[in-house]
Order: C-alpha cells, then sequence, then structure tokens
C-alpha cells in the first residue's frame, strides 16, 4: 500500500468549533482517518468497538458521565449502531453547549430512529472518494476510472481484490445491518443488474424482470442505495421552452471503481465503457464541489426527440462528457440543441484533447483545465 496522506477539502475541525455536526459517506472514504489526523486530541467513541458499543446501549446516560462538564468536544464514529444514543447527544448539545462529531455511513437508520438528525441542531455534512483537487499531482485519469476514488483502493497494490472485497463487505455489512431487507441473494442481483444502469434513466420494470423481484421492491432498493449514499440521483432540468423535456431522473453510482466490481470487469480505453465511466468521474467532481462548497444544484436535459446533455451545473453552464481525444461536430449536436433555447451562459464539451478550442460558441475543454477552473469556482 503506498497510501499518503491526502489533505481533504472539508475543514472538520473548524466545522466541529461552530456546532455539532453529523459527518456522512460510504464506507473507507476516510471519515476516521479524518478525524484521526485533524482531531486527535477530542474524546472520542467508536461505536464498532464492542466494548464501548455495549456500555453506551446498556446505559447512554454514561456518555453524560464520562465527559462531565469540562468536554465541549466530542466524535462518535459509527452513530448509525445506536440511535437511541442521539436523545443523550441532543440533551448535551442543549444543556451543556457540547459540541458533537456524529459519523456515520447511513442516515436510514437514524431516520427510523425518529431522531430526524436532532431536528436541525447539528449541521449535515459528506465525505466524498478523494477528488482531482485533493489528488494534485497523485492524480491520473486512467488510474481513477480503473480503480475509483476511494482512498484505499486509490492507491492499493491489488486494486481489483479490494474492489471485489469491498462490494462483497457493503452487501454483508451495509445492507444486512440496515436491516432493510431480508432476501440478499435477490438484492445481490439487483445491485450487478443496477450497474449496468449507470449513469442511465432507469427502467424500474425491466430491472424488476431482470432481478427477478416486485417492482416495488426494486424502488425500494433504490431507496436503499440513495440512503445508504451509494447512489445519487441527478435529476432532469426542466425549463426548455422549444423541445419538451423528459421528467425522470438519472442515477450515478458514488464512484466508479464500485461499478467496475459489480460488473466484473475494468473499464478500458477507447471502449464504450471507458466513456460511460468518464461521465460518471465528471459526475462525481461536480456533485463534491457543490456538496463541499458551492451548493450549486446539478441536473440533466432530455428532450422527448432524444437530445441529451449530461450535466446542467445551476441554470448558467451546459456540460457535455466526450472520452475522446478527438471531439466530432457529430459529438455537440445536443449542446447545440440546447443552445437554441438561449438560456445559459457556456456551453462545455469535457473531453480528453490536449488544447481548448471553441467551435460555434462552445467551448472543447481538455478535462484537467475543466477540473481545474471548477475547483477555482469559474462556474458559479
Amino acid at each position: 500500500m503506498e497510501q499518503t496522506w491526502v489533505e481533504r477539502q472539508l475543514d472538520i475541525k473548524s466545522l466541529l468549533e461552530k456546532r455539532s455536526c453529523f459527518l456522512l459517506g460510504p464506507r473507507q472514504t476516510g471519515k476516521t482517518s479524518l478525524i484521526r489526523h485533524h482531531l486527535p486530541d477530542v474524546r472520542y467513541y467508536d461505536l464498532l468497538d464492542s466494548t464501548t458499543y455495549l456500555a453506551l446501549s446498556s446505559r447512554p446516560a454514561r456518555l453524560a458521565e464520562e465527559i462531565g462538564s469540562s468536554v465541549k468536544r466530542v466524535v462518535i464514529d459509527e452513530i448509525q449502531r445506536l440511535p437511541s444514543l442521539l436523545n443523550e447527544v441532543h440533551r448535551l448539545i442543549e444543556t451543556q453547549g457540547v459540541h458533537f462529531l456524529l459519523t456515520g455511513s447511513s442516515a436510514r437508520k437514524l431516520r427510523r430512529g425518529g431522531v430526524n438528525l436532532l431536528g436541525g441542531r447539528a449541521r449535515v455534512k459528506h465525505l466524498h472518494p478523494l477528488t482531482y483537487r485533493e489528488l494534485g499531482d497523485r492524480f491520473d485519469l486512467h488510474r481513477a476510472v480503473e480503480r475509483g476514488l476511494l482512498p484505499t483502493i486509490y492507491f492499493s497494490d491489488d486494486p481489483r481484490a479490494d474492489l471485489q472485497a469491498y462490494a462483497g463487505f457493503y452487501l454483508q455489512q451495509e445492507i444486512m445491518a440496515e436491516g432493510a431487507t431480508r432476501n440478499i441473494p435477490a438484492f445481490s442481483r439487483f445491485l450487478k443488474i443496477a450497474a449496468h444502469s449507470n449513469g442511465g434513466i432507469v427502467n424500474f420494470t425491466n430491472i424488476a424482470s431482470d432481478a427477478q423481484v416486485a417492482r416495488t421492491t426494486v424502488y425500494e432498493y433504490y431507496d436503499i442505495l440513495k440512503d445508504t449514499l451509494i447512489l445519487r440521483e441527478l435529476p432532469p432540468w426542466r425549463k426548455t421552452v422549444k423541445r419538451k423535456p423528459l421528467a425522470s431522473s438519472k442515477y450515478y453510482f458514488f464512484d466508479v471503481g464500485i461499478v467496475s466490481a459489480l460488473l466484473g470487469r475494468p473499464f478500458l480505453p477507447g471502449t464504450p465503457e471507458f466513456g460511460e465511466a468518464f461521465e460518471t468521474f465528471l459526475m462525481h467532481e461536480l456533485a463534491c464541489r457543490s456538496d463541499y462548497v458551492s451548493g450549486v444544484p446539478l441536473t440533466f436535459w432530455r428532450s422527448t426527440s432524444g437530445f441529451e446533455v449530461d450535466f446542467i451545473i445551476g441554470d448558467h453552464t451546459a456540460v457535455e462528457a466526450k472520452a475522446k481525444q478527438n471531439v466530432s461536430p457529430q459529438d455537440l449536436k445536443s449542446l447545440r440543441a440546447l443552445s437554441e433555447e438561449k438560456q445559459f451562459k457556456r456551453y462545455l464539451c469535457v473531453c480528453m484533447e490536449k488544447r481548448a478550442r471553441e467551435v460555434e460558441g462552445i467551448q472543447i475543454l481538455p478535462y484537467g483545465e475543466f477540473l481545474s477552473a471548477l475547483w477555482a469556482g469559474e462556474y458559479e
């Protein structure tokens, strides 16, 4: 393992000083490492530790007894394992002004526990896999597409084995721990079929047929994936006038490496699958920028006549992803169609060409140039 520390976009120390905060993210995104690096002296409870879990689950009031009146900053890792503890956390926030950092990989159990994330008394932040900005000189596109951007796997000396283990670990630990479904074989079939629909508009009826489950079960399974932060929903942009837009969302897995593991094959340059993986990677970067910094909403556009633009940033920038070293006029047809609406400031085709150029008002940008501008705040 060649991993070295990567400075993340989230400043959790500053967050915790201001108020209590939930830090949610899929497993292995680096939540615990971030805490240990930036909050080494803060009181820390790990609910994956059986001794800690048993002590606090049997007597939640023990938390107040242990921190007393002097401790004002507390970390509780994997809080979804013990939602009932949030009642005590709530009381300590109100009565003693304690600031808590509460980490977890799912908000599903917390909501089911009836606590509703402390009724707004704590911010909710998400930690995603690594980004282009965070990796800096250590970023490599082909590596990112092949392995994904989970820290331990991006730097792994055996990424394929680690990806397969992650997919299995997720099924066994996350879904079973959630208690969301008892039919693990059916969910496993569904998960692989859902991976084939990554980045697309989902046909729930077809997926139900292929997975051999009811259509209502497929809706439930998609909700599980969203609740456990494995899936991102990208809603449609519906403000076109000249061409009628579709109203269905697209769904992207949170990490392109996990899609590769579920499909059982790597994404090789020059294949259609690589293009889809490149699009998923760009979705990740756009979602991270929005979540960490800008808050600008993301959508996509598809007309009923078949034109589609992959991403819309706010109401000002249209982005098409093309994993090509030579973008043709045909590749720009959807951006040209959308430009007829005259509603956007920029029309961008993000690709693998070496140099930027402009064609009929559409900027063709190398992906590195686009990502540098994105993280510099030029598309907000």
